[in-house]
């Protein structure tokens, strides 16, 4: 057996520190590669319950809104708006009303908040041009109380009349409540069940 080739040993010492370096520029990029991905892993997690919270919030956020337009609105639920025609155009031959001219609503605080400013409307153009609270009517003044009611206690009933107009107009004229709760919001109850809002403005 011959004696090593010398000449060749540094080329033999290049190609293994190439080989070193090649093998430890492999395991760093292994390495970033895992960490990137680590990372990634961690981002779309992150995400992923970022999403879930914000989506969590809105629920909640929804929950509170839909509470606090149900409490304000309860108070508005709670007040009755029952009415009728009333008066006399003339009378048939037997003696029965043939015809009615005005109406006659009554108005009832259910709730256990007084309401306040409450004036029932007809039409367009009229206001009540009575107004008798049911629950005084033995009072001197009979219970007579001005237009717009300033306040109805919990409990207690008015009555609103209206003008008197021709038979034909009645129907054209029917009647609207408006009040202000007791946390201060005014509401529209019209004849036909709906209970809405008035806007800021004062629009009825």
């Amino acid at each position: 057996m011959g004696l090593a080739d010398w000449g060749d040993v540094p080329t033999w010492i290049g190609g293994a520190g190439a080989l070193a370096a090649g093998w430890f520029a492999y395991q760093t990029i292994r390495s970033q590669r895992q960490q990137i991905g680590e990372q990634q892993a961690f981002i779309v997690e992150q995400t992923r319950f970022m999403d879930d919270q914000r989506q969590n919030l809105e629920l909640e956020r929804a929950e509170l809104r839909a509470q606090a337009g149900e409490r304000r609105v309860s108070q508005g639920r709670k007040i009755s708006l029952d009415f009728r025609t009333s008066g006399s155009t003339g009378r048939d031959e037997r003696g029965h009303s043939t015809g009615y001219n005005a109406w006659w609503v009554e108005v009832g605080n259910g709730s256990s908040d007084p309401i306040h400013d409450v004036t029932v409307k007809f039409g367009q153009a009229y206001t009540a041009v009575k107004a008798t609270d049911r629950e005084v009517v033995h009072h001197p003044d009979g219970g007579r109380r001005p237009v717009p009611v300033p306040i109805v206690p919990a409990g207690h009933r008015v009555i609103f009349e209206s003008p008197e107009w021709p038979e034909a107009t009645v129907d054209n004229n029917r009647p609207v409540l408006l009040f202000t709760d007791d946390a201060g919001v005014r509401w529209r109850h019209d004849s036909y069940g709906k209970l809405e809002e008035v806007p800021a403005d004062g629009a009825p």
